[in-house]
This record gives C-alpha cells, sequence and structure tokens, in this order.
C-alpha cells in the first residue's frame, strides 16, 4: 500500500504534468495568434535574407497571421542568434539560421552569447551550392587554367570573404589546402562590398553563391571557373562542377534552415515544422525560388539536427587544420 503522504506527492506530480502537457497542447492547438518574428542575421540580399523572404509570405498564409522578417546583422550572426536564444519559448520568435555561423562559430569564438543547444531545429529550407568566381583580368578560363596559374603565381592574386570565419572564408582555405595554392584573404562586412571590389578588380577571386554573382556571370562582368556542387547550377548551365573540371572531392554548401528557442513546445515545433514543408511545396515558392537560384530542400527536425552534428565536427576539423580566426 503506498504511504498517504508518498500517494499525495505522486497525484500532485501527476497533475502538475498533466497540466504542462495540457498548457502545451492548448497553446500549440492556437498558435499562432499573433504575428511571428523571423530573425535574419544578416542585412538585406544574400542567401539568408532572400531565403527568409521567400518563406515568410507562403508561410503568413498557410499559418493564417504575418511573418515578420527582421534583419539583424552584425558579430558574425551572433547578434541574432543571442536574442533568438534569449527570446520566450513560444514559437513567436524564430531564426534564420545560416550554416557558416551555426556551425563554424561554436569553433571560432572562445565565448559567444549563445550555444546549440539553446536553439531548438524546426527544418532546413534552402541549400545553395558556391561558385568559383573571378575577374575577367584573371588569365584563366577554366578551373584546371586558374589552379596552374595560380601555382605559377603564389601569394600575388587576393579572394575576398563576407568575413573571418565565413563560409566563403573557409572554403576558399579548403580549396587552398586541397589545390597546394595560395592566396591572400581580404574579409569584407558581408557579400555586397565583397562583390563590389571583385567586380572592380580590386579583389580577383570570390568563392560564394549562385544569387550574390549570376547576374555578374551571366552578364561576363565575371567569370564562373566552377560550382561546388554535385550537379550543375539550374542558372549557370555553362559553368561545370568541381568534379567536372577535375578537381573531385571538393563540393562546398551553404544552408539556411529555421531554428526556435529551446524549450519550444513539441506540438509548436511540429505545427511549424509542417507548414513550412507545406510553404515550401507550394508552385509560386518553388517558381520564386528557381528564379532566384535557391534551391529549396526541406528537412524535419530530427535530421537537421543529424546534419548540425556532423558539419560541427567537420568545421571544427578545417577550422583548426587552417587555423582560421574570428579576429
Amino acid at each position: 500500500m503506498t504511504h498517504p503522504a508518498r500517494r499525495r506527492t505522486l497525484l500532485a506530480w501527476a497533475g502538475a504534468l498533466a497540466t504542462a502537457l495540457g498548457c502545451d497542447l492548448a497553446a500549440a492547438q492556437g498558435f499562432p495568434t499573433k504575428s511571428i518574428t523571423l530573425v535574419v542575421p544578416n542585412p538585406p540580399g544574400g542567401l539568408v535574407d532572400g531565403s527568409a523572404r521567400l518563406l515568410s509570405e507562403p508561410l503568413a498564409r498557410v499559418l493564417g497571421q504575418p511573418v515578420v522578417v527582421d534583419n539583424r546583422g552584425g558579430g558574425s550572426g551572433n547578434v541574432a542568434y543571442g536574442a533568438v536564444a534569449r527570446a520566450a519559448p513560444d514559437g513567436y520568435t524564430l531564426l534564420a539560421s545560416y550554416s557558416a555561423y551555426h556551425v563554424g562559430n561554436p569553433s571560432l569564438w572562445p565565448k559567444l552569447p549563445w550555444a546549440q543547444k539553446d536553439l531548438a531545429p524546426v527544418a532546413l529550407i534552402t541549400a545553395a551550392t558556391n561558385v568559383i568566381a573571378v575577374h575577367p583580368s584573371v588569365p584563366a578560363n577554366t578551373l584546371p587554367e586558374f589552379i596552374a596559374y595560380l601555382k605559377q603565381n603564389p601569394g600575388r592574386q587576393s579572394y575576398a570573404s563576407q568575413g573571418n570565419g565565413s563560409l566563403s572564408h573557409v572554403g576558399t582555405e579548403m580549396f587552398k589546402m586541397q589545390t597546394g595554392t595560395s592566396m591572400v584573404h581580404i574579409p569584407y562586412r558581408g557579400s555586397g562590398p565583397a562583390i563590389s571590389d571583385v567586380l572592380s578588380g580590386q579583389v580577383q577571386v570570390f568563392m560564394t553563391t549562385p544569387p550574390s554573382v549570376m547576374g555578374h556571370i551571366q552578364a561576363g562582368k565575371l567569370k564562373g571557373l566552377a560550382v561546388t556542387s554535385k550537379a550543375r547550377h539550374p542558372a549557370l548551365p555553362q559553368v561545370p562542377t568541381t568534379a567536372e573540371a577535375g578537381l573531385k572531392g571538393f563540393e562546398l554548401e551553404a544552408w539556411v534552415a529555421i531554428f526556435a528557442p529551446a524549450g519550444t513546445p513539441p506540438d509548436v515545433v511540429n505545427k511549424l515544422t509542417t507548414a513550412i514543408k507545406q510553404s515550401l511545396e507550394l508552385p509560386e515558392t518553388r517558381t520564386r525560388a528557381t528564379n532566384a537560384g535557391i534551391d529549396l530542400r526541406y528537412l524535419p527536425p530530427a535530421e537537421l539536427a543529424a546534419l548540425v552534428d556532423r558539419e560541427t565536427a567537420f568545421w571544427a576539423k578545417t577550422i583548426q587544420s587552417a587555423k582560421i580566426t574570428a579576429e
């Protein structure tokens, strides 16, 4: 027979659990009842902002509430990540997370205002290959010619990145290690100023996502030597993959995913990820993505979490090998 005091304790615990579960369920059933803020860790323009805006309109229609894009650039994404990590875990504040920040920053910054455990995976929404773009003054029209030119002229060419520890920085360092070449790194605060200097010829090389440079490549203002994916990019069908160009095993992909503050009720996360999947499957969303050069790619929370784990380990190893620092 259960002791009366212990019985009362068990009943109280069960009641509290039922109440908590009931509150979570009720929250999910009524969610959302107001606008949702989608925080973007970058200024307007580029892959992350473009992906967030691509999702916001159809997601608002599916959920029946506005989805407001809030650009909070600065601190290599850490400002936005810290803000979402500290937000109420109710599903009304979400993060459009950039792969380089999410899996790279923990290895680059000794002290962060957030940790991966502070963010709950909701859904992967887009992925993008990178394109190796060079200024027309570079005397190379193919990737093998470019690699040969770099070997003949070590350290005489410079490459742009969106900043120390960015995907373009880490990716180009990987390229240098694999090809045995040397270039000078010129970090910028985002894609905009980097592209401006590459277009003017002040910097010769930029490895970045297609939406940032495909218009310039199509116009002949830059040369696209290769895309860093298994397949060619539909907006740049004339540009070969790195494998086709003779550099096998070199692949680099960026992604954007939605995260919520840790502790967000599972039913709310489930409602969000289901709505995101529906939004990405709409024909008009697919058309807009194709026109913008963005590859839609949905993954549910568990698979997104596994992707983060794999890439965090890979980036930690790469950053250590290339001796990359945030400063």
